[in-house]
């Protein structure tokens, strides 16, 4: 076992200290160098021979989407999490960023004047994202297991519900999504697939701060037949639009005497995320049950899992990515094994398989 060996890009002297002693702190990492700007770490990258780079956003001579593109021709395999800053404009370059091949993306701290609050965002984001997506590569145990356990409050007794076989000659009224790790791009190559007819509505929870979640909608609409919006409390579903979750809050939906409405909240996290996919898909099925059709694409944790097991007990369907075509088969995978899936299809056969489960009925 050796330690992850990380190159950490940023042109904030501060940021660049604060990163290197928080990920020194950890046993399993090390810093291997740093650099001010994109063009001294293209040109370090070759001379460390890191794991994996932190990259910083704006910087000066060569920032961090220039960088992005010039690392993916020579390096397409490296891992790079950008660092970028909660922000409309930090939310717009990240998923530019994404789209360019970035792995994933941590936001930085409001004010990392407050160094220990800076360093504890890293502890519990960054680096459980560096293990992700370095553990093999250095031998060393992920931090959050693809392996499916019971999930419960503690002194809670775990019930096994039972779950009601699926028809797959089955009519379904909504298709609710979850997602995370990987998901704009996921959601990306999805929605085109969807035509602008489709028979319902769609909810679904992407993991994003706010901003983020906005701009992602925007882009979605600008690259599919759908109209695809952020979530806001009393917008009535309607088939053919999708809402999605807006950042830092829960989506559920309601059943009024006129038809279903959105509500938001801010209930405490669930799976550690705000927004989750457990309270939308509880919502869903209280309302839809079995004419409830589920979709978990690629994400890192479990978030989704109690979800889809709502979905099983009351005769939904549930579809989920498979590992070769997710980027952290995470929640799918903690689904499909254990055993709640009635598809799991690689990213490209998932919108056709849409398609036809919603035809049926029809």
């Amino acid at each position: 076992m050796r330690k992850i060996r990380v190159l950490v890009v940023d042109d904030a002297v501060v940021v660049r200290k604060i990163v290197t002693d928080t990920l020194s702190g950890d046993p399993d990492i090390e810093v291997a160098a740093t650099a001010a700007n994109g063009k001294i770490a293209l040109q370090k990258i070759p001379q460390v021979n890191p794991d994996i780079l932190t990259l910083d956003i704006e910087m000066p001579e060569m920032d961090g989407l220039q960088t992005l593109a010039e690392a993916r021709k020579i390096y397409p395999k490296l891992p790079i999490i950008m660092f970028s800053t909660l922000t409309e404009r930090g939310g717009a370059k990240t998923l530019e960023a994404l789209a360019l091949g970035a792995t994933d993306y941590v936001t930085k701290p409001a004010n990392v004047g407050s160094v220990s609050v800076a360093m504890q965002r890293i502890r519990d984001e960054l680096i459980p994202k560096i293990k992700m997506f370095c553990s093999k590569s250095a031998g060393i145990e992920a931090p959050l297991k693809l392996i499916p356990k019971p999930v419960a409050k503690v002194g809670t007794p775990i019930i096994k519900r039972p779950i009601v076989k699926t028809s797959l000659l089955q009519k379904a009224d909504i298709l609710a999504i979850g997602v995370s790790t990987g998901g704009p791009n996921a959601l990306a190559e999805l929605f085109p697939t969807l035509p602008g007819d489709l028979p319902v509505p769609i909810v679904l929870v992407q993991h994003m701060p706010p901003f983020f979640t906005k701009l992602l909608a925007e882009r979605l609409t600008a690259k599919s037949p759908l109209d695809i919006q952020e979530g806001k409390t009393g917008e009535k579903l309607i088939p053919g639009k999708a809402w999605i979750a807006p950042g830092d809050y829960h989506m559920v939906l309601e059943k009024r005497a006129d038809g279903v409405y959105i509500k938001t909240n801010q209930d405490p996290q669930e799976n550690s995320c705000r927004p989750a996919v457990d309270p939308l898909f509880r919502s869903v099925v209280e309302i839809y049950g079995r004419k409830t059709l589920s979709v978990i694409l690629t994400g890192m944790g479990q978030d989704g899992l109690i979800g889809c097991e709502h979905v099983k007990e009351a005769g939904g369907q549930v579809i989920v990515q498979d590992e070769a075509s997710s980027v952290v088969w995470g929640m799918p995978g903690f689904v499909a094994r254990a055993g709640l899936a009635d598809e799991v299809l690689p990213l490209d056969q998932i919108g056709q398989k849409i398609i036809s489960k919603l035809k049926v009925g029809r």
